[in-house]
Parts: structure tokens; sequence; C-alpha cells
């Protein structure tokens, strides 16, 4: 593909999520071929914050209140048993409980209340993890028999990840926050 002079630049973005690599090993393959946003440039995850903080704006002091804000929440467990789909284009696995999420979620956007989750366009966002968007309805669709044999995946959420990337690009990793370990 070719870009003419009036093309935008990309422009690099930043995000914080937890990794559930759980999910990868057994769904990486059906992640990348039906979630052209992050299937190829992001690992299985759960959404904290996107869009976060710009790269260009992120320094020691932005780590550090971010450190603290996911470090305010207990590490915990997390079972992701059930699909779910937002409308016919996007199919995804809900964690249960989802209580952790949404606490990690809420503790780093009142560190940073200028950067909601998805600009603030839910009042409340679903946690979630994406197994596919963008792709046909009916290649969702067909997906959802392989996707509900590599059920129940389980997961220790013991950290959340920054990162950063720009455009189609492979995002890469900036920082990785530990939750508070659990006694």
């Amino acid at each position: 593909m070719t870009s003419d002079a009036s093309d935008p630049a990309p422009v690099a973005e930043s995000a914080v999520l937890v990794p559930v690599p759980e999910a990868d090993a057994v769904l990486g393959d059906v992640r990348r071929g039906l979630d052209r946003v992050g299937g190829s440039r992001v690992p299985a995850h759960v959404t904290v914050v996107y869009p976060f903080v710009p790269p260009d704006r992120i320094d020691a002091d932005v780590e550090a209140v971010l450190a603290r804000a996911v470090a305010s929440v207990d590490a915990f467990d997390a079972v992701f048993a059930r699909i779910e789909w937002f409308g016919d284009d996007v199919l995804f696995l809900a964690p249960e409980p989802d209580t952790g999420f949404r606490q990690l979620t809420s503790a780093v956007v009142a560190a940073f209340p200028q950067h909601p989750p998805y600009h603030g366009a839910y009042a409340d966002p679903v946690p979630h993890l994406t197994v596919g968007a963008g792709a046909p309805p009916a290649q969702l669709t067909a997906a959802v028999p392989r996707v509900r044999a590599a059920l129940p995946v389980s997961s220790r959420i013991s950290h959340a990840l920054l990162m950063q990337g720009t455009g189609d690009e492979a995002w890469q990793v900036r920082g990785r926050f530990p939750l508070r370990p659990r006694a």
C-alpha cells in the first residue's frame, strides 16, 4: 500500500492493559485471524485504560503514579468461561469475576482523570478480552465453536502493562506494574 503526502502520519499511543497469556496460548491463532486491531500487535488482554498518556509525555513521574495506582489493587484470579458480543462485530470473553478489572480501571482513572477509557465514550466500560473485532460477522460466528472448545481460560492477574505503539506497527511493552500481592 502506498501513501501520499495528504495521509496523516500515524499517531503514537499508549494503553494500560492486563495481559492474559493463558488466552494467547489457546486462542492466539484465532485472535490473529479475527482481531485486525490487536491480534498480532498486542497480546491477549483486558484493557484497563486506552488511550492512555501520549508516549512522548510519559516520564518517570507518570510511571510512578501509574505504579501506585496499579499497586493499590490486590492481585486476583479470573476465569474466562463465557463468550459475549458487542453488537455483531466484536466477539469477546467475559471475565468472572470482573471486579478486579473494574477496580484497576477505577484506580488508574482516579490517578489520571484526564484519560478516561475510550475517551469517556462509555459510562461503565465492560471488562473484556477481545477475540475478534473488525472481521466479517460470519467469520466471527464461525469461530465460536473453536473458542468455546478452548474454554475456560483461568488466569492469575498479578500485573498490568504499559504499552505503546503507532498505527499498525507492533506495540512494545514500556513498563510492567505489579498489583498488590495477596496475603
